[in-house]
């Protein structure tokens, strides 16, 4: 039996095998009101049927304003509510489980969607002004408002509200995207922060956004509920974000009651030189997972089940996410069970495809 399917534990859920479906963005709500479709549900739910164990969706905004663009989904209404719990319903239906990326773009919120135009929204075409942790634009992109330190702090209670409203939306795990040059990521990293009050300057400075963040996520959580976290472990760059920064930061996340450590890399900064290929960032998950006793997560790059099933086996990594491949392959868990000839759920009405034939 493959290591990779496998169950694993976080906190009181099991999850029936350790591929994950990686969160990946549909810029799909076209009515702009953050409230996710028959697109989404389709796209999520074809996944849980694929055999995916946990179903991560896309990165879906506490506010408004934190919405990457206009067609991204959110967790601050109770229509959002609603339509999130038909789908988590669909998915555990089909054997699956599922957790939401919880996030605020920042900076690089209020853009276009890549096939409806390029650069920032404005205002008068449905875009709004944009908040960070300091006043630098991202390449491109129109030039953020600085938060005072009293809306940072009003910025965490909006967390908590939306890990309430997930938890009311029926998800069973809570992802909190630290990644990706967004919001949380620029109050991180020195080259976007450069504040001079308790949120800037010192590492401990620049984490206290997101650990409150945690703490806040979690007081709003059941117990036994899964708290994940995403980070890019580095920018690239000398005088950025870096690997020894992450371990540190993931001790502390680890200590306040987060369950997993989902390990990618880049995205706060152009022009620096990413050094792609099968698996680039393995090495990253494995280098967190060696200064936490939690379970993490690699991504990118990860396309077949030989190479899956030799992270997971190797103990680079707890568990695999699957991004790209995933949207080629909707049923890549079934079809890498059937090559590494490992048992996997099956719907029953899919049994007609297992080999060898039942």
């Amino acid at each position: 039996m493959s290591k990779l399917f496998s169950p694993i534990n976080l906190r009181d859920l099991e999850l029936h095998n350790r591929v994950f479906l990686a969160p990946m963005c549909q810029y799909s709500c076209e009515d702009r009101d953050g409230v996710p479709g028959d697109w989404h549900f389709t796209h999520l739910v074809s996944r849980a049927i694929g055999g995916f164990s946990l179903i991560i969706t896309e990165a879906t905004a506490v506010s408004p304003e934190g919405r990457i663009t206009p067609w991204c989904t959110g967790i601050y209404t109770d229509a959002q509510i609603n339509a999130w719990h038909g789908i988590t319903d669909a998915i555990r239906e089909a054997g699956s489980r599922s957790a939401i990326q919880i996030a605020h773009a920042g900076r690089k919120a209020s853009t276009y969607r890549s096939w409806s135009g390029s650069g920032s929204v404005p205002i008068e075409d449905g875009g709004w002004q944009t908040i960070s942790s300091s006043d630098q634009a991202f390449t491109g992109y129109a030039a953020p408002r600085e938060l005072t330190t009293s809306e940072v702090y009003d910025e965490i209670a909006k967390w908590g509200k939306a890990a309430a409203n997930s938890v009311r939306a029926g998800f069973d795990a809570l992802e909190i995207h630290a990644a990706h040059g967004y919001l949380i990521h620029q109050f991180l990293s020195p080259i976007t922060n450069q504040r001079s009050d308790e949120f800037g300057g010192s590492l401990e400075n620049r984490a206290r956004f997101l650990l409150e963040i945690v703490k806040a996520m979690r007081a709003a959580m059941p117990d036994g509920m899964p708290l994940i976290i995403r980070f890019s472990a580095t920018d690239y760059r000398e005088d950025g974000w870096d690997i020894e920064q992450t371990k540190q930061v993931s001790v502390w996340c680890a200590e306040l009651g987060v369950d997993l450590f989902d390990i990618s890399s880049g995205g706060l900064i152009t022009g620096v030189t990413i050094p792609t290929g099968p698996g680039y960032q393995v090495a990253l998950a494995t280098a967190v997972g060696s200064v936490v006793d939690e379970a993490v997560s690699a991504v990118g790059q990860i396309t077949d089940a030989q190479q899956a099933a030799q992270i997971v086996e190797s103990g680079a990594a707890d568990v695999v996410s699957i991004g790209r491949a995933a949207l080629r392959d909707p049923y890549w868990p079934l079809r890498a069970a059937a090559e590494l000839g490992a048992e996997i759920h099956w719907p029953h009405q899919y049994e007609r495809g297992t080999w060898p034939k039942k």
